[in-house]
């Protein structure tokens, strides 16, 4: 029988990625994505053709509105920061969502323990990233402990896991990897400010990582940056 997985989905290319490694696994899947009260729906789209797409056993959107608090320039009337160096990444930037994959893992969490699964995917990175603390791996096991000791399943003796395929690989190796899996990343979003038409502006962090990636690669990006 198929293990069951939560899997944390974006629609960007980096969790679109996360789910098909899950798929060539052999899990059942079960694709989570959360409204937080972005900017933008585009991604929201996104991962519904993904979903779709690769195929999973369901797909859950749930809305939790994080824009209340704002504070991040996904959220809040703040500018997104445009043609950065990726030297200049280092700091933790105002695209930093307060709190966001906790909360995000926690939405997880509670589906997982309710399916009965006890395996989660997030697509987090800490090589190709702008400089979020909720990427890293510390915080990824800390999250693990936490998520044994909260839960009912935890105590009972099935431990959680929080994969994280992607935590080690640059962005170009992703690019490689989901290529590989037959992956069409023309259906991803990762554009922090995209164009009227959901096009991406092609100079926000994410979309100079993620051209970066391509470029490092030796493959064409999908997406059209006009």
């Amino acid at each position: 029988m198929n293990k069951k997985a939560v899997i944390l989905l974006s629609g960007g290319l980096d969790s679109t990625t996360c789910l098909a490694l899950a798929k060539t696994q052999g899990f059942e899947l079960f694709a989570l994505t959360v409204n937080y009260g972005q900017r933008h729906i585009f991604e929201l789209e996104s991962a519904k053709i993904v979903a779709q797409t690769i195929g999973v056993n369901k797909h859950s959107i749930v809305n939790i509105d994080l824009s209340q608090f704002g504070g991040s320039a996904l959220t809040d009337d703040i500018d997104v920061p445009k043609d950065r160096d990726e030297t200049d990444m280092t700091d933790i930037p105002v695209t930093y969502v307060p709190a966001r994959n906790t909360v995000l893992l926690s939405m997880a969490l509670a589906w997982a323990e309710t399916l009965g699964a006890i395996d989660i995917f997030i697509g987090v990175n800490s090589v190709d990233y702008s400089g979020y603390p909720d990427c890293r791996p510390e915080f990824i096991e800390s999250f693990e402990q936490t998520a044994n000791l909260a839960t009912k399943a935890g105590i009972d003796g099935n431990r959680f896991k929080i994969h994280t395929p992607l935590i080690d690989l640059t962005k170009a190796e992703i690019v490689i990897k989901g290529t590989e899996l037959a992956v069409d990343y023309s259906m991803t979003t990762s554009c922090y400010d995209p164009h009227e038409n959901g096009n991406p502006c092609g100079h926000c962090d994410a979309c100079t990582l993620r051209l970066k990636g391509f470029m490092e690669a030796g493959l064409e990006d999908p997406l059209n940056y006009k």
